[in-house]
Parts: C-alpha cells; sequence; structure tokens
C-alpha cells in the first residue's frame, strides 16, 4: 500500500553549465544586504571564490569572508564562522564548496536562529527554527549537501563525526555549475564521485526507500557509473562533469529523503578517527558493506548490477548480487581509489571503539540487514 510522504527539496536549484550566472539574476530580487561567504582556502587560492564574488558584487551584495573551513569542517570552525556572522550582522550565508564548506554553512545557519551550541543539534530534527537563509554552490560532484536536509561536523574532542539530520537546514537556493567542477584534481573528483555512488547505492537498499527515491538512485546509479571514470581521466570533460552533476544532484535527493545505511555509518568513524576524506572511505567500505547486505536486498543488488551496466539478465538474485559487488570493485579501482584501509593508516586496534560508535550512527538503522558490533569488526578487518 501506498503510504503518504514528506519530500523536502530546496524551493529553487540551478542545474547545469552556466547556472552560476543565473543565480546572479535571481540575487538582484533578493532583499539580503550583506552575506557571510563561506568557503575554503583552496577555491580562493585557485579563483574559483573570486567568480563567485563578481557575481554577488554585481548584485549588490555586500560580502565577509569566511575562508577557514578544514576538510572535515569542526566544531572550531562553525564557532569561529557564527562570530564572524554576528560581529558582521550578516542576514545571508552563500557556501560555496563541496560538502565541507556546505555542511559548515548549515550549522552556522543553525545556531545563528537557534542558540546553543552545534553539539546539541546531533540527531533527528533537534532545531525549532529555521536556517538563517543559504545560498549553497556546489564544485564537487559528491556529497550533496546543497540539496539534503543532512550535515556533518566533527568533534575533534571526542573523534566521532555529529551527523544532524533537519529539515531546518535545507538551503533557499542550490547551485550546481559544472563548470566550477572543470579541472578539480583526479584524486578528487574520484573521492567525490564515489561518495555519490555510494549516496545512490545505500539509499536505492535502504530500509526507508520507496518509489520515488528508488527511481532517482538507479538513475543517479546509471549517471555516475557512466561518466565518473572519463570525469577523472580528463577533468576538462563538460559532458562528463555534467552527467556526473546530474547524478549527485538526484542521488542527494533521494538519500535525503530516504535515508542511507551502515557505509556511512562506518565511513563517519574513520573521518573521526583519522581526519580522511569522507569519499575515499565511503568508496573502500560500499563493497563490503552491501556483500554482507546481500542476503537482505540481493533483487536490488541485482539491479544496480544492472544500472552499471552489468548484463545479468541470466543471473539468478544472488549472482546478481556479486556482480553489483564486483562492478563497484572494478569502478574504484579504475578511479584509483586505495585498496584497503591499511593504505590510509587505518590500525585495527581502533576497530572496537569505531564499531560501537557506528552502531550509534544515525545511518544505522537505515541498513536493510541488521549489525552486530562483531559484524562491524569484522567488516572493518575485512576492508583492511
Amino acid at each position: 500500500m501506498l503510504q503518504s510522504r514528506r519530500i523536502y527539496l530546496p524551493p529553487l536549484s540551478l542545474i547545469g553549465p552556466g547556472a552560476l550566472n543565473d543565480l546572479g539574476e535571481e540575487l538582484k530580487e533578493l532583499p539580503y544586504k550583506k552575506a557571510l561567504f563561506v568557503t575554503d582556502k583552496i577555491l580562493v587560492k585557485i579563483g574559483v571564490a573570486n567568480k563567485v564574488l563578481e557575481v554577488l558584487k554585481a548584485s549588490g551584495i555586500e560580502v565577509v569572508v569566511f575562508d577557514n573551513v578544514q576538510p572535515n569542517p569542526t566544531v572550531e570552525n562553525v564557532n569561529e564562522g557564527l562570530k564572524l556572522l554576528k560581529d558582521n550582522s550578516c542576514d545571508l550565508i552563500l557556501t560555496l564548496g563541496g560538502g565541507s564548506p556546505q555542511d559548515c554553512g548549515k550549522a552556522i545557519g543553525i545556531l545563528a536562529t537557534n542558540g546553543g551550541n552545534i553539539e546539541d543539534y546531533e540527531g533527528i530534527h533537534k532545531s525549532k527554527n529555521k536556517s538563517l537563509p543559504i545560498i549553497a554552490i556546489n564544485t564537487t560532484a559528491g556529497t550533496a549537501s546543497e540539496v539534503t536536509i543532512n550535515y556533518v561536523i566533527t568533534d575533534v574532542k571526542r573523534h566521532i563525526k555529529m551527523v544532524m539530520v533537519d529539515k531546518n537546514c535545507l538551503v533557499s537556493i542550490a547551485v550546481n555549475d559544472p563548470e566550477l567542477m572543470l579541472g578539480k584534481p583526479a584524486d578528487l573528483t574520484a573521492a567525490t564521485g564515489m561518495d555519490a555512488l555510494t549516496h545512490a547505492i545505500e539509499t536505492y537498499v535502504t530500509k526507508g526507500a520507496f518509489g520515488w527515491s528508488d527511481a532517482l538512485a538507479l538513475e543517479a546509479i546509471k549517471l555516475i557509473s557512466s561518466s565518473l571514470e572519463q570525469a577523472v581521466t580528463d577533468g576538462s570533460d563538460i559532458e562528463a562533469r555534467s552527467k556526473m552533476a546530474w547524478g549527485q544532484f538526484i542521488a542527494g535527493q533521494a538519500f535525503s529523503n530516504a535515508g542511507l545505511g551502515f557505509v556511512h555509518s562506518m565511513a563517519h568513524q574513520l573521518g573521526g578517527m583519522y581526519d580522511l576524506p569522507h569519499g575515499v572511505a565511503n568508496a573502500i567500505l560500499l563493497p563490503h558493506v552491501e556483500k554482507f547486505n546481500i542476503p537482505a536486498c540481493a533483487p536490488k543488488l541485482k539491479k544496480v548490477a544492472r544500472a552499471m551496466g552489468v548484463g545479468v539478465l541470466d543471473m539468478s538474485d544472488i549472482e546478481g548480487a556479486n556482480a553489483a559487488i564486483e562492478a563497484i570493485k572494478k569502478l574504484s579501482r579504475s578511479v584509483g581509489i586505495p585498496s584497503g584501509l591499511r593504505e590510509l593508516g587505518v590500525k585495527e586496534e581502533d576497530f572496537e571503539i569505531m564499531a560501537q560508535n557506528a552502531l550509534e550512527d544515525v545511518c544505522t538503522g537505515g541498513n536493510p540487514r541488521e549489525v552486530t558490533i562483531e559484524d562491524t569488526i569484522e567488516l572493518y578487518r575485512s576492508a583492511l
């Protein structure tokens, strides 16, 4: 039986080559006077930030730049940005970058209207008030934070990533212009692209999946698996970049409304403990966790294999599911993802505490198969 659903999406999304220029037209109609511009130093250094600043200047909006966001944004980053926002009486937040500036900007926006400490909002729908208005400009085809009701902040004192699922953090305008993604380094393209693929696959098999999210997830899997290697090989290929932008965009909409699974729960611990790139952690863990999940979702994993271009017509569900695992591994290898966690300095002695924290992660409830601490430790071990 069909069930009622709440679908959370940004009021406006601009996507495709030239979308940044479209934003300039939108800004002229908005009442905001001063924006906190949340980004990172790399985007400032390579000139991407300046392109956006020119658009803002033309629209008449004053800008205060905050570019101290770390790759895994921390509580300290959020507090520093919030102070700058308050000191300058900003009435808008504009984020530029991948998931890190987007997540940091969301956290700042929630604190600006709700008060307290960001640690107070870990979990599901903890805030009461809508965020300060946010315009999110994405520069990587990966996290899709610009369209989701999720954000993640690292608590360095506890060595964990805090996951917030909060409808009040949804941005006002999301921008995905693949022209801003051109020329990005191959390793970044690979990591963020595999992150997007993980979103699509996890949301397709999650307990919360439904018809709408399934359709988006399968289309995202097709787009990403058919264009990621080319985007990595030739970072100037606008067609590949555009397909990746669309793939991560719709995968983000799907998982924001259906949920994720245990790949993310485990990857969050690797980020919190070792400060590892989130996309790389997801890519390494994805085939191991989905192999574990086969008993609970083999028919769906068979469809994942088909979406990735595998001929599964004469395969059983189990054979098709295993073919999906192999297709994931093959794509990961082709774009240069490390083969295991050992290459990244992960130590077996940390498995137990990471496993305990993973079981408490907000994404765990969506996994199609129940997981024990023993299962989790063995999954980390298999990914070494």
